[in-house]
């Protein structure tokens, strides 16, 4: 498929500058993409635009990722209320992670540009900028911005100057990086298409020339009808320090059978051959959820690398077996498991709940215990037996704890 095509197919098309999307197919460009490091991990909300960056690579983009040290100071504004100001060394830290993430999810060439805002705006006046960017915008123009809207209107909280001004910040980074690498075209989730906007607006007004946004919708939680994001309260982390391994496959695991076609669009490599043959084999028989296991196991393995992704799916049938046999497990296997769930040690199954967190007490343990609610490697426990290493103990119907 052409760059065009590929980027319908996979749903990664909403509001864009070109006249025609096929343009896309002509000479590559280079392109930037960037966030700002709010937190010391992306989330799958980001992984859906890196997943677009990563199609823009293989069809022969350059890509420029941005980690704004600078913009991470101010705070992309919300439609609500003002962010919370991150101090400096949390900032710097995050920066560092974040862009470990971005190169290993979008496989881009050895040499990828990691650019960081700070550099450039940490050497810039003040005056200066108000001179050359402030006087390039007008304040009907930047008071027209639909969160501006939202912040000033009946019932808003509020804007501050600092955020007010982030869309020139912003603006002014496309700039910079059109003078400096000749990029051309910002990418970008639906959500940021405004501040692209700005860029737009400055290259066109001080360089004369054209430059291009182009942005892929946000995913949308059909459960709670929210974007995927932490402002939504609702993140799952590419960090498996935040979000574990297991759990990270877990989610993909419990989506419904009407969102497969666009998650493994969006999220994977799947060709069109391949997903017209996974859907066909998942139709047969959806109760076996086959489509969610090789959607989890395909997404995880993006993030996270094959191995650790085959981990994950045999550890998930491993769990939930009727019996649990530890001799199917190997040492990757169980680095998993331990670091997915409460660890205890061998002892008797009262004292193993409570260590885990399982039960909050002995007297809760034992109630547990009598209710009929613990299992032991697949086995009910109706008394308080000793507990043995590599041991899965199983409280309801998905909380477990390993005995090491």
């Amino acid at each position: 498929m052409k760059l065009s095509e590929e980027l319908q197919w996979r749903g990664f098309y909403a509001e864009n500058t070109l006249d025609d999307i096929t343009d896309l197919d002509k000479a590559p460009r280079n392109f930037y993409w960037g966030t700002d490091p709010s937190a010391d991990s992306l989330h799958i909300g980001h992984l859906a635009a890196l997943m677009m960056c990563a199609c823009f690579v293989r069809h022969g983009y350059t890509p420029y990722y941005l980690v704004g040290g600078a913009t991470g100071q101010i705070g992309d504004p919300k439609d609500t209320v003002e962010r919370d100001l991150k101090g400096l060394d949390e900032i710097a830290k995050n920066k560092v992670a974040l862009a470990k993430q971005i190169v290993k999810v979008t496989h881009s060439p050895e040499g990828t540009k990691i650019l960081d805002n700070y550099d450039w705006f940490n050497e810039i006046k003040f005056l200066p900028f108000l001179r050359e960017i402030g006087k390039a915008f007008s304040m009907t123009q930047l008071l027209d911005r639909q969160f501006v809207q939202n912040r000033i209107g009946e019932g808003g909280s509020g804007i501050s100057y600092a955020e007010f001004s982030y869309t020139l910040i912003q603006g002014y980074d496309f700039l910079h990086l059109f003078r400096t690498y000749n990029v051309d075209l910002q990418l970008c989730g639906a959500d940021q298409y405004g501040n692209c906007t700005s860029g737009i607006h400055l290259i066109k007004r001080l360089e004369n020339t054209k430059a291009d946004a182009y942005s892929c919708p946000l995913v949308i939680d059909k459960v709670t009808g929210r974007k995927f994001g932490k402002s939504e309260g609702n993140a799952v982390w590419l960090d498996s320090t935040k979000t574990s391994v297991f759990d990270f496959y877990q989610f993909w695991l419990n989506q419904a059978d009407d969102d497969l076609d666009r998650f493994f669009k969006m999220y994977t490599l799947v060709t069109p051959e391949e997903l017209t043959e996974i859907l066909k084999k998942h139709n047969e028989n959806p109760s076996a959820r086959y489509g969610q296991k090789e959607l989890g196991r395909r997404i995880t393995a993006v993030v996270h690398g094959e191995e650790a992704a085959n981990s994950a799916a045999k550890l998930s049938e491993f769990l939930f077996a009727k019996e649990q046999d530890f001799s199917q497990l190997d040492d990757n296997d169980r680095k998993l498991l331990a670091e997915s769930f409460p660890n205890a040690k061998p002892g008797q199954l009262v004292d193993v709940l409570v260590e885990s967190g399982l039960a909050s007490s002995k007297g809760e343990a034992r109630k547990f215990i009598s209710g009929n609610a613990v299992s032991v490697n697949g086995q009910k426990a109706t008394e308080d037996i000793t507990i043995s290493s590599d041991s899965l103990v199983k409280r309801g119907k998905n909380k477990f704890a390993y005995v090491k």
